[in-house]
């Protein structure tokens, strides 16, 4: 099984990216920053819905080494780039005159700077561990990460709301990506051992709901297909924009607001292209609640068949699943996984599965196996535990 290696000590990790930042910039960085990536266990395109989601934090984080600046530049470096220094000036942000992975944290100052926040400028060095193209939400890292630099560096006294707002600002108006707030809540909000219970229209009424994993027995499973996805492509924003204009057509602010019990009445009401749509999301948003209940009556195993159901909705309905992440769920669920889905945005990306503890080689192998069997690169899978949210590191 091709098993992605655990994290290393991100204290250690820490300290190379501030010993990387001094020989960059020639100085110590003010403090060094960490932000997680993100799997969501139920609830995927119901945030920009107005709806309701059940994410959290991987132990994967991006780190940021900064230090403020008085003379209004921005550089930016990444251990993962082509070791070249992006230099831009602060004040000349705008969409469209940044691109490729600087688009992110750029669009941070864009958004801070669009809100009235007083900033300057910063060097910044970046070191993550967040997979890219796996729907794990490497970009709102690298915006999260960004934005709790800045909030200690400038002194803005934001919540984790309000900065996941700002990142949210970043990669909406400044990549260009119609994101919800899911992500960015995720990686700011969350916090160990618990999921993050999620309503997109009041980020600030969100709750931890306790996920014990280890303690029931199971493991979760994230199994990165290695087919990756471009959420700018335009296909997102079309169901984006699909989703918006049924709820216009039903007379509703947002596909959140139709009841479950109304949904037949809307299907039939609505044009043949938009009625699956509008069936995954109030389907969905039903899911998350189910699962919320499971967790706090502490049976997380009940999670498994809510998984799967929310696949078959992501597959039939909303269509962004493909051949590779079909895959996934069909072999982990016929190794005995008792259940599994796709999550991130779709078009690729990553599966996650819930299994039983000692049950992780078997699942991860009937994956090899069925994708070696098809043709397909081996998929990198590594075991997720739920993790703390944004943070300044101790060196």
């Amino acid at each position: 099984m091709n098993r992605t290696a655990q994290p290393e000590d991100e204290h250690s990790r820490a300290a190379r990216a501030a010993d990387a930042f001094h020989q960059l910039y020639g100085a110590s960085p003010d403090g060094v920053w960490a932000a997680p990536g993100r799997v969501n266990l139920i609830g995927e395109h119901t945030d920009y819905n107005d709806g309701f989601a059940l994410p959290m934090a991987l132990p994967q984080t991006t780190l940021l080494a900064a230090r403020a600046r008085t003379d209004g530049r921005l550089r930016l470096h990444s251990a993962q780039g082509d070791g070249r220094i992006t230099d831009l000036v602060v004040a000349d942000l705008a969409p469209g005159v940044v691109t490729g992975w600087t688009s992110y944290p750029a669009g941070v100052l864009w958004a801070l700077a669009g809100a009235g926040y007083g900033i300057g400028g910063a060097d910044l060095h970046f070191d993550s561990t967040v997979p890219t193209g796996a729907g794990l939400s490497s970009s709102a890292a690298l915006e999260c990460a960004v934005a709790v630099a800045y909030d200690e560096l400038y002194r803005l006294a934001l919540t984790g709301p309000e900065l996941a707002r700002i990142a949210q600002r970043a990669e909406n108006g400044f990549a260009g990506v119609p994101c919800g707030i899911m992500d960015q809540m995720a990686s700011v909000c969350c916090t160990a051992e618990a999921a993050l219970h999620l309503d997109a229209r009041s980020p600030e009424s969100h709750r931890q709901v306790p996920f014990d994993l280890l303690g029931q027995g199971l493991r979760l499973l994230v199994i990165d297909t290695r087919v990756t996805h471009d959420l700018g492509d335009g296909a997102y924003a079309s169901l984006r924009a699909g989703c918006e204009r049924a709820a216009a057509l039903l007379g509703l602010p947002a596909l959140r607001d139709l009841p479950a019990a109304e949904l037949p009445r809307a299907l039939r009401a609505l044009p043949a292209e938009l009625a699956p749509l509008v069936r995954h999301v109030v389907t969905e948003n039903a899911r998350v609640g189910e699962a919320v209940s499971r967790l706090e009556e502490g049976d997380a195993a009940a999670l498994g068949p809510i998984l799967t159901a929310g696949h078959a909705s992501l597959r039939d309905d909303y269509r962004v699943s493909c051949p590779e992440t079909d895959l996934v769920v069909t072999a982990a669920l016929a190794a005995g996984a008792p259940g599994a889905r796709m999550t991130g945005g779709g078009f690729g990306g990553s599966v996650i599965a819930l299994v039983e503890a000692g049950r992780q080689d078997a699942v991860g192998r009937s994956v090899t196996e069925a994708f070696a069997a098809a043709g397909h690169r081996p998929p990198h899978i590594l075991e997720a535990t739920p993790a703390a949210g944004a943070r300044r590191l101790v060196l």
